[in-house]
C-alpha cells in the first residue's frame, strides 16, 4: 500500500539548533530511495508503507546515535484506494482551484 506522510521528528535535549538531525533524516530518506519534499517543519514523504516506517526507524536510529537521548515525532499520515495520487497531485488540484 502506497502512503504519504508528513512527518517532523524532534530531538530533546540537544540544544536549540536542529538542521544537523533533520540533514540526517533527510540523507536517510533519500538513501531509501523515497519521494520527498523537505518544507519549514517537516518532510513529505511518498512511497510504499512499510518502506516509508522503516526509514522513519531509520530516522529515529540514526537521531540516537548522534546524542539525542529523546525524540518527539509528529506523523500525518494519508492512503487511497480508489486512484494513484501523488503529492504533486495534491498541490496542482488545490492551484487549480485557485485561478
Amino acid at each position: 500500500m502506497n502512503v504519504m506522510v508528513d512527518l517532523c521528528i524532534v530531538p530533546i535535549g540537544v540544544g536549540v539548533s536542529l538542521s544537523p538531525y533533520v540533514a540526517a533524516c533527510q540523507k536517510v530518506l533519500d538513501e531509501a530511495g523515497l519521494k520527498t519534499s523537505l518544507h519549514s517543519y517537516g518532510t513529505n514523504i511518498e512511497g510504499e508503507w512499510d518502506a516509508v516506517f522503516a526509514a522513519v526507524r531509520r530516522c529515529h536510529e540514526v537521531v540516537h546515535g548522534m546524542g539525542a537521548p529523546r525524540i518527539t515525532t509528529t506523523i500525518k499520515l494519508g492512503t487511497r484506494t480508489d486512484r494513484v495520487q501523488t503529492m504533486e497531485d495534491k498541490v496542482r488540484s488545490v492551484q487549480e482551484k485557485m485561478g
